[in-house]
């Protein structure tokens, strides 16, 4: 479909996911249902647990991941295989993709696979912990959004910095960071060459 790249990729762990409620319309899946959220895209930080290709004639790769809240699987099809390749078990992956409902089960189609620090893992969980602190020092969100924004900036020469990264490096709430970044994007200060992916315009 072609709206499907602006819809937003939701952070979520594969709990998450597994906790939801596909909604089919027409005997198509239509989104997933979590909460207040119907979801179409999602971003998910895993490991790979299991890899399969098939041998056969038409093409097919699968990866099965796994973040400690549940297992989830990434199906490819035909050319799409492209975007699994030297993805191995073992490794640590960020994956935005598209939910898709077929006999019983959620999958992801892939858009995007990087493979990421294993740390990141830690970071998701940060960033989707449900009870959150509400007081915050208002001095804080100053200097916050100021070592933000000096991230970015100085980031230039590698074309940009990773959200996850400048979570991990500020001793500050996930949320926090995530919220000042959106406010950035909204007042036109940076901008996303690609998802999680930061640059400056100034």
């Amino acid at each position: 479909m072609p709206d499907m790249k602006r819809r937003v990729a939701h952070k979520l762990r594969i709990g998450d996911i597994l906790a939801g409620k596909p909604i089919i319309d027409n005997d198509r899946f239509s989104f997933l249902e979590l909460g207040d959220k119907n979801i179409v895209r999602v971003n998910v930080i895993a490991n790979i647990v299991e890899r399969y290709d098939s041998e056969g004639e038409k093409k097919f790769s699968s990866l099965t991941l796994d973040d400690a809240s549940g297992q989830v699987r990434i199906k490819a099809f035909g050319d799409d295989i492209e975007k699994m390749k030297n993805i191995i078990e073992g490794n640590t992956i960020r994956i935005i993709g598209i939910l898709r409902y077929y006999n019983n089960e959620v999958y992801i189609l892939p858009e995007i696979i990087k493979q990421v620090d294993p740390r990141y893992l830690l970071v998701r969980k940060l960033e989707t912990e449900k009870n959150k602190p509400k007081e915050i020092n208002k001095e804080e969100i100053v200097a916050l959004k100021d070592k933000i924004l000096e991230m970015i900036k100085s980031a230039e020469e590698e074309q940009g910095i990773d959200v996850d990264k400048i979570i991990m490096e500020l001793k500050s709430r996930p949320d926090l960071i995530n919220q000042e970044i959106q406010k950035f994007l909204e007042e036109g200060i940076i901008y996303e060459p690609r998802p999680g992916r930061l640059r400056y315009l100034g």
